[in-house]
């Protein structure tokens, strides 16, 4: 597990699994429903994820949506 940073989307719930179905890891942020992503490898994953939790939480903003409280700071893989 890796402890990340202070900025607010730093601080969400990560969790990076392999699919066997997908046949790729997949890195889901648990807090924020319908954020995933995935890669050929952890490190993809996570840094397509943490892209995709950027433009989550620009779209939630832009629209008024309620934006969940970080449960965790710890990405679990």
């Amino acid at each position: 597990m890796l402890l990340m940073g202070n900025k607010m989307e730093d601080r969400y719930t990560i969790k990076i699994f392999w699919s066997v179905l997908d046949n790729t890891f997949i890195a889901d942020v648990e807090e924020l429903q319908g954020c995933s992503a995935f890669g050929d490898t952890r490190e993809e994953a996570l840094k397509e994820v943490r892209t995709a939790m950027g433009l989550w939480l620009e779209s939630a903003r832009e629209h008024g949506d309620e934006i969940p409280e970080p449960i965790f700071s710890k990405i679990l893989a």
